[in-house]
């Protein structure tokens, strides 16, 4: 059962991955150490943290990244959770059976236990970012978390740009949604695109905690990873954005930092009162949204 407490804080671990997945949990458990320092109660890391973002490029030897769930990295963080008495929510390359491989999101309690996965339902397929060759989507649909600081929901990524998902996890009463992240700028589109893209991405994201009246937390990673002449250069900009949408912390674009936000529960409760979407919502008339497009059955 989670905390009554007023507030909570949360730690946000923006890194920079190193080549070598030994490396990358070595340095994100000792992140996870240091947030919990500095008052950090729910951690969460970046998207995939144990290695570069592989999907850059398709090719069957990266399978060989993947692991099974439990195993050694659920294992480094199920102790360091224990031992910080922190929540800690971690981004992986799931084995689950051979030839079926999933991008999961496990979730500890601060005594060390599982409290479950949440694998991404939304698998993108774009230039460098090539997931449909290596994951399959979600089949646990969208979940929360009953820890014992907060009750959190976990999207991943590209689920980030879906309302869906948002409105179906805050329904479930999530008080802060986390969105481990990898994502960046082709750099050769930087110049004309990037600021409207890194906009586009942190206004998708305080819309669906205006819309939800909660808390929600971008975990993503920088550095220049892949192809030095092209490749992707991560933008950084981890937030946390309170229940009105406004950024309350925020990293730089090229920067590994811990970010400590604190998110208030009477807050979400005035935002909900002003702005109650929650009980003006016509459920009766959102049917439609099952349909990949409205509209086809009445003209045919």
């Amino acid at each position: 059962m989670s905390s009554t407490a007023l507030t909570f804080t949360v730690g946000l671990i923006q890194m920079r991955c190193a080549a070598e997945p030994a490396v990358n949990l070595e340095r994100a458990v000792a992140r996870i150490y240091e947030a919990a320092r500095q008052g950090a109660q729910v951690i969460c890391l970046q998207e995939l943290f144990r290695s570069h973002y592989f999907c850059q490029r398709q090719h069957p030897d990266v399978f060989d990244l993947a692991e099974p769930i439990p195993g050694p990295s659920t294992d480094a963080l199920a102790k360091a959770a224990r031992e910080t008495g922190t929540v800690v929510v971690g981004s992986l390359f799931e084995n689950r059976a051979p030839g079926l491989y999933h991008n999961t999101a496990v979730v500890f309690d601060a005594d060390g236990s599982t409290l479950g996965l949440y694998r991404k339902m939304h698998i993108p397929d774009d230039p460098l970012y090539f997931e449909k060759y290596y994951f399959r989507p979600g089949d646990l649909g969208f979940r929360t978390f009953d820890t014992k600081f907060a009750r959190i929901g976990v999207l991943v990524c590209w689920d980030q740009w879906f309302p869906e998902g948002a409105r179906l996890t805050a329904m479930q009463g999530a008080e802060v949604l986390f969105y481990p992240t990898a994502i960046g700028w082709h750099p050769k589109e930087k110049a004309e695109y990037g600021a409207a893209q890194r906009d586009a991405w942190r206004t998708v994201q305080r819309a669906h905690a205006i819309a939800n009246g909660v808390y929600v937390a971008a975990v993503n990673r920088v550095g220049h990873e892949g192809d030095p002449a092209g490749g992707l250069e991560f933008w950084g900009t981890s937030f946390l954005a309170d229940p009105a949408g406004v950024v309350a912390v925020e990293g730089s674009t090229d920067k590994e930092e811990i970010l400590i936000g604190t998110c208030d529960r009477a807050k979400m409760l005035d935002v909900r009162r002003n702005w109650p979407f929650f009980r003006d919502r016509r459920v009766d008339a959102y049917g439609g949204l099952t349909k990949l497009w409205g509209g086809e059955e009445e003209r045919r």
